[in-house]
């Protein structure tokens, strides 16, 4: 039997190196393309001299093709991070649009089955709560934070467009906090913050009053979720996420205790924009791809820690 060709971009990046990982362990070749703004070759070291793991530099805003059968096209390229989008805006805009455009074209191309990552920020500081699909987003599309949240939610009317005008095998992700290895210390998202501050003996930076929530998702149960999606017929968006909330309060003297560190929280400002709450409603995920998360909190947080430490501590 043949195996199945994935094509996954940003797959240098936290969760396109995961994703690598998955489908070679499912005994795909996998083809994996960035062009490392915010990628790192060090994420995807390991699977070098693997037989079935091609690591191509390209920038998918720019038409592309592979040679040969694809069976899989999964879009995953994009800066992720508040610090990364403010930074790169104008790439965000253009590898939600144009780099959704040529992707969908080579699944198309290639009769591939085609998945892009969505995310929860397409519901923006949410009126609604926990935040099914059918929910349409709270979202300031000239903000700070609407680089990203508008490539998000172009990328997916593309994706539908594709679908109902191609009838091209498409999937939607809507992906939630998510953390785990491999995450870049200087991210600019709670986890890492929290935990180098942690490791630094830095005082914890905390937005706001800490009372608003967040819900994290270990990077295996997320990488799951995504790969069960693959895997199915469903063309609607997804949400996947761990549906546990937390304050930000919480999560901080979590970090504290698991890392044995005294540092003091300091009070800033909250963010333009920051949303207050956020929680994904998994019915939809529970249903039809008989998936929810396994790993607890603590449990995540403990081996990210020891992560962090052995790769990350004297970083800055």
């Amino acid at each position: 039997m043949k195996k199945k060709i994935a094509v996954v971009t940003g797959g240098a990046g936290f969760l396109g190196s995961h994703l690598c990982d998955r489908l070679l362990a499912d005994g795909c070749r996998v083809i994996a393309a960035d062009n490392l703004i915010t990628g790192s070759l060090r994420n995807i070291a390991h699977l070098r001299k693997n037989k079935n793991f091609e690591f191509i530099k390209k920038d998918v805003c720019r038409p592309w093709t592979i040679t040969g059968k694809v069976d899989y096209v999964l879009h995953f390229a994009s800066p992720a991070s508040p610090v990364d989008y403010l930074r790169h805006p104008l790439a965000t805009l253009k590898v939600g649009s144009q780099g959704t455009e040529h992707c969908l074209k080579l699944a198309q191309l290639k009769k591939a089955r085609f998945l892009v990552a969505s995310t929860s920020e397409i519901y923006g500081d949410p009126l609604e709560h926990p935040q099914k699909e059918s929910y349409w987003g709270h979202v300031n599309s000239i903000g700070p934070r609407s680089v990203y949240d508008e490539a998000k939610r172009f990328a997916e009317a593309l994706t539908m467009a594709y679908h109902r005008s191609y009838d091209v095998n498409t999937a939607i992700v809507r992906i939630f906090n998510t953390y785990g290895p491999r995450m870049q210390v200087n991210d600019g998202r709670v986890v890492p913050n929290f935990i180098d501050q942690a490791l630094h003996n830095q005082p914890l930076t905390i937005y706001g009053d800490g009372q608003q929530t967040r819900s994290f998702c270990y990077y295996s149960d997320l990488i799951d979720g995504i790969v069960r999606l693959l895997y199915s017929n469903l063309h609607q968006p997804v949400n996947i996420g761990n549906p546990k909330e937390f304050t930000i309060l919480e999560f901080a003297n979590m970090v504290l205790k698991f890392s044995g560190a005294h540092s003091k929280l300091v009070y800033r400002d909250l963010p333009v924009d920051d949303p207050k709450q956020r929680c994904p409603d998994i019915t939809l995920a529970k249903k039809h791809l008989q998936w929810q998360p396994k790993v607890s909190l603590q449990q995540g947080l403990q081996e990210t820690l020891a992560w962090f430490k052995a790769n990350c501590c004297d970083e800055k």
